[in-house]
């Protein structure tokens, strides 16, 4: 009797707890099935951000990379083109070689520039990141990154002014015949805005970036040099065609000494100056450039040189540029003029910059005698 009793209370027992265990699970799994959504959504949330976490990190490792490391840096490059070797002047026949003429070393140097620029460097005035700043402040108003962007635009300010002498002067027959057309586009293509991404708002829409125009210009270069070579183009290797070079690089100089002097003059803060560096990169950049430039002039403008008599000058010239550029500070000052922990590298930037300039001058008026 208390066997049948033991039994049926267990029946009993099961069933409470079969039912309680299906009302449990009634009850719950829409919870537990929401739970599991949220988990999922909020797996996939940090999944994504993440993500973005590792896009940012890698894209301004690789802009730290690209603004830090300079590739192919050297203010004496243009002495491994042997230009000293040259006893022809550009465009003129070589030998006696019918149909083969002297390349003009200007133009293999400032394609070689521009290729130093865009090609074995990245271009970094038009790099998203660096357009866009440091939380809305602009690269160039901080200490940071902007060194080799003032530096590029220095060299590249040498290009556009060798690109319109080439054109207007070089290129042509005492200005009398028409335009080269290579060197023609590579005027224009030099001569393009140094900040354009792929993507702009003025105009808005999708663009051409910076570096394409200058690879283009390149192209164009090498082009005119190909067809010269062949006696096929003409460089017109006159003095007053120097004049003009001269002219051009030396106004450039000028300018540049100006904004160095402003700077000096106007602002202060030893190291802490943060546009400082921006002042004297680009001063370097221009002088860079010039300096491979001339040691090409000379070259080109061979005849020039010996009837002149300019060799003495023009050795002096290629001295003051070497000095100038022996100049590399770690960390650019803006101090006074006479200070010790905190000295002032633009005015001694802006000295060596006179100088230079001032040898110009002095290689115009022997010119024009």
């Amino acid at each position: 009797m208390l066997d049948a009793l033991r039994r049926v209370l267990q029946a009993l027992w099961g069933a409470v707890r079969r039912a309680g265990s299906l009302l449990y699970t009634a009850v719950a799994w829409p919870l537990r099935a929401r739970h599991s959504e949220a988990g999922r959504r909020a797996y996939l949330f940090r999944g994504a951000v993440a993500l973005v976490v590792l896009v940012l990190i890698a894209a301004y490792a690789q802009f730290f990379w690209r603004t830090q490391v300079w590739n192919g840096f050297d203010p004496a490059f243009a002495k491994a083109y042997g230009f000293a070797d040259r006893k022809v002047a550009a465009g003129q026949q070589v030998g006696d070689k019918p149909g083969t003429c002297q390349n003009s070393a200007i133009v293999t140097t400032v394609a070689d520039l521009t290729d130093f620029n865009v090609n074995q460097n990245d271009w970094v005035s038009s790099a998203l990141l660096y357009k866009l700043g440091f939380f809305g402040l602009d690269w160039d108003d901080t200490p940071f990154f902007d060194n080799k962007a003032s530096f590029q635009r220095g060299v590249n300010q040498v290009a556009r002014r060798v690109g319109i002498v080439l054109a207007d002067d070089l290129g042509r027959v005492r200005g009398t015949s028409g335009i080269n057309t290579d060197l023609q586009d590579a005027r224009g293509n030099i001569q393009f805005n140094e900040g354009t991404w792929y993507f702009g708002a003025n105009p808005f829409g999708f663009k051409t970036p910076t570096p394409s125009y200058y690879r283009a210009a390149i192209s164009s270069w090498r082009k005119f040099n190909s067809s010269l070579e062949t006696c096929n183009a003409v460089f017109d290797a006159r003095a007053d065609n120097l004049v003009k070079l001269l002219d051009g690089l030396a106004s450039d100089l000028g300018n540049t000494s100006d904004i160095l002097r402003r700077r000096s003059e106007e602002h202060g803060g030893g190291w802490f100056d943060t546009r400082a560096d921006d002042r004297f990169w680009f001063a370097y950049g221009q002088l860079y450039g010039q300096y491979a430039l001339f040691q090409a002039a000379r070259a080109d403008f061979i005849d020039v040189v010996r009837e002149r008599n300019l060799t003495a000058i023009w050795a002096e010239l290629e001295k003051q540029f070497e000095s100038a550029l022996r100049i590399q500070p770690l960390i650019v000052s803006n101090g006074s003029e006479d200070g010790i922990f905190m000295p002032n590298h633009l005015s001694t930037m802006g000295f060596y910059t006179l100088r230079v300039r001032a040898n110009m001058v002095e290689l115009r008026a022997v010119l024009q005698r």
